[in-house]
């Protein structure tokens, strides 16, 4: 497994948000990101992020006073699947984008047709 320390992939992870344009970061609203070691289940050891929350698409009036949605990019999985520090800048970002698009109401579907998957 190629090694990077916590620190190094976290400051991956504010790169690849720094990437994300500017108009599109405007527009998010209520979301947090956070760097995790292990996804919680262990049947999804290869899982390299989540979104976890309420699309932009489905929020209505009731959206109020909630908790921030949460964007959670894993560190372990994504070094076990990289070969090189390349890749891993590489399926960081890609990575990073795939999970905005779901706060944006884009689905797995369509992030894999644009080359997201």
């Amino acid at each position: 497994m190629l090694e990077m320390t916590r620190e190094e992939f976290e400051e991956l992870v504010s790169l690849a948000l720094d990437r994300v344009p500017p108009e599109l970061m405007r527009l998010m609203d209520n979301v947090a990101v956070f760097v995790e070691e292990e996804p919680e289940d262990p049947q999804d050891r290869e899982l390299l992020g989540l979104y976890e929350g309420t699309p932009l698409t489905e929020r209505g009036e009731w959206y109020a006073g909630v908790l921030p949605d949460r964007i959670t990019i894993y560190r372990g999985p994504t070094l076990r699947m990289c070969e090189t520090r390349e890749d891993v800048v590489a399926e960081t970002e890609i990575t990073v984008v795939h999970e905005i698009a779901h706060h944006f109401g884009i689905d797995d579907e369509r992030l894999h047709a644009l080359g997201y998957g």
